[in-house]
């Protein structure tokens, strides 16, 4: 754990300041006694409860590929990686820590949040990293102080748990003043399309895994057909991902999770605004062309999200 993410942890419970623990390896808080172990590395400061698959995802499958995370994060966040070396950011649902690694590259001390297990892969993706910090914990119960972080982001994974407001106000909050937060969320469809996934979810989330991967490996080959990957996929959701790998954990990761909310723009603004963000801006898809837009605009692309980066207000404002 690098040095100074010691100095911002507190417990999630009571916000309480935290006290190394030698034997065993964890930490205790000296308000309300709590014990939080460190287990392989990482301090734990909650356990997988609905994010099993999750956990299992990533685990299994190898998806960091450097080339195009540093382009997905740059048009995800509006930041270039490199704009960020020697800035304290919070990846708030690291996952396998593609990102966290990413950013870890490029020199940002940076602190990963997962609630899954995820978090064994992200640390040890990191492993060579000082300045890269894996914690499991609870967006919605940050084991991390307020008004801490220089830039935090959140990719597609607010909208997998059952409070995403409680989770964004939670992260929002950890922002220092004039620091920016940038959130990425599934998109609100049409009204028919929000029915067939919410009729196929409603079957797909109670196969065990077993049934579910072998499904996503057949639709993983769908997304390889020209013509249907670019039709059916405007029906119902799978991923035409040109990586067969990041296809069918794509395929996964949208058909078995427990949770999975979608969200308008506007919905998005409000949060930040709220949340005392100002100077918004919409980041839109770095893919173009007039039909693809056209599309994009009407809420027609399933899978596709709302994206917003603010800026948080500083005292004076």
């Amino acid at each position: 754990m690098m040095t100074e993410a010691a100095t911002i942890l507190c417990c999630p419970r009571c916000r309480g300041p935290l006290d190394r623990a030698e034997t065993p390896p964890g930490f205790q808080c000296g308000t309300c006694g709590v014990t939080y172990p460190e287990i392989n590395g990482i301090p734990r400061f909650a356990g997988e409860t609905y994010t099993a698959s999750f956990g299992r995802q990533w685990n299994r499958y190898d998806v960091a590929r450097d080339e195009e995370d540093e382009a997905v994060f740059t048009v995800k966040t509006g930041v270039h990686p490199r704009e960020l070396a020697g800035k304290l950011v919070l990846d708030a649902g690291c996952g396998g820590g593609r990102y966290a690694y990413l950013l870890g590259r490029f020199g940002a001390q940076v602190v990963g949040v997962d609630l899954s297990t995820a978090v064994e892969k992200a640390r040890t993706l990191c492993a060579d990293m000082p300045n890269v910090t894996i914690l499991q914990g609870d967006l919605t119960e940050l084991p991390l102080a307020e008004n801490t972080f220089d830039f935090a982001f959140s990719i597609g994974v607010m909208h997998h748990g059952p409070q995403p407001r409680k989770a964004f106000d939670e992260v929002a909050k950890r922002v220092k003043p004039d620091g920016q937060l940038a959130v990425w969320l599934y998109r609100k469809n049409i009204l028919p399309q929000e029915v067939l996934n919410s009729s196929l979810r409603a079957i797909t989330t109670r196969l065990p895994a077993r049934v579910l991967e072998p499904i996503s490996v057949a639709m993983g080959a769908i997304g390889s057909i020209p013509l249907a990957n670019k039709t059916l996929n405007k029906v119902f959701n799978f991923s035409n991902h040109p990586d067969w790998t990041l296809r069918v954990c794509d395929n996964f990761d949208w058909y078995a999770p427990k949770y999975q909310s979608h969200h308008t723009l506007n919905e998005l603004k409000q949060w930040f605004t709220e949340a005392g963000y100002d100077d918004l801006h919409e980041l839109r898809p770095a893919r173009s062309g007039k039909f693809y837009e056209w599309t994009y605009d009407h809420n027609l692309l399933i899978g596709s999200g709302v994206n917003v980066v603010g800026r948080r207000k500083t005292l004076s404002n």
